[in-house]
């Protein structure tokens, strides 16, 4: 497999985390967001993801954007460990918390809305995060276990750890969302989540490295 990713993108970071928990190896090409005018922004980049957005994945002879549906695949193809609970509730719940980050927060504070802001893209981010932390403080208040649904990690977790990265990156009080915290806490002890951090990666900068 051939993982096209940006250290500080988070949905690169939520397939770096399922790639790492399920034990698959793969080489990792950097795609810069901002050098450049940005590396997406090329031909050559278009024509493997005609969104040009990371990550994009070559895997088993096909190629595959956006993080949840490449997840989803690695999960449907590499079952072990599960990412989506057996129980369909609990798996309902773990979709809709992920849907929850993925469509309803990260776009919205994603580097092509910020673009847009101009001197405003902080106050934006911030207020984004907000709003939709609020909810996700209130579900995961009933669907928590140790982690985001229960007591294993899900693909909810995978969009958990990076949204928390960005709402620090944009100096979000986290001090509101205690079950948020709680949990990111300990999805960062695990090593999944340690080698994949944005900190680790190949393509991240001196200054930002762990």
């Amino acid at each position: 497999p051939i993982l096209y990713s940006y250290f500080r993108s988070s949905c690169s970071w939520r397939v770096r985390i399922a790639l790492a928990l399920k034990g698959i190896s793969y080489d990792l090409i950097p795609v810069n967001l901002i050098k450049d005018g940005g590396q997406q922004f090329s031909a050559e980049f278009k024509a493997l993801n005609p969104m040009q957005q990371v990550p994009a994945l070559k895997i088993d002879g096909i190629t595959l954007s956006q993080s949840l549906a490449i997840i989803n695949y690695l999960e449907e193809t590499h079952p072990n460990p599960r990412l989506l609970p057996q129980d369909p509730k609990k798996r309902a719940q773990v979709r809709m918390i992920a849907d929850h980050i993925a469509s309803g927060i990260q776009p919205l504070q994603n580097l092509g809305v910020l673009k847009q802001m101009g001197e405003k893209k902080m106050e934006w981010a911030q207020n984004c995060i907000t709003s939709g932390f609020q909810a996700l403080e209130q579900i995961l208040q009933h669907t928590a276990g140790h982690y985001c649904v229960g007591d294993e990690v899900s693909m909810a977790d995978l969009c958990l750890a990076p949204q928390v990265a960005n709402a620090e990156r944009f100096k979000v009080d986290m001090g509101p969302y205690p079950t948020i915290t709680r949990i990111n806490k300990a999805l960062l002890e695990l090593e999944a989540f340690k080698i994949s951090h944005p900190s680790r990666q190949p393509d991240t900068p001196a200054e930002l490295r762990a």
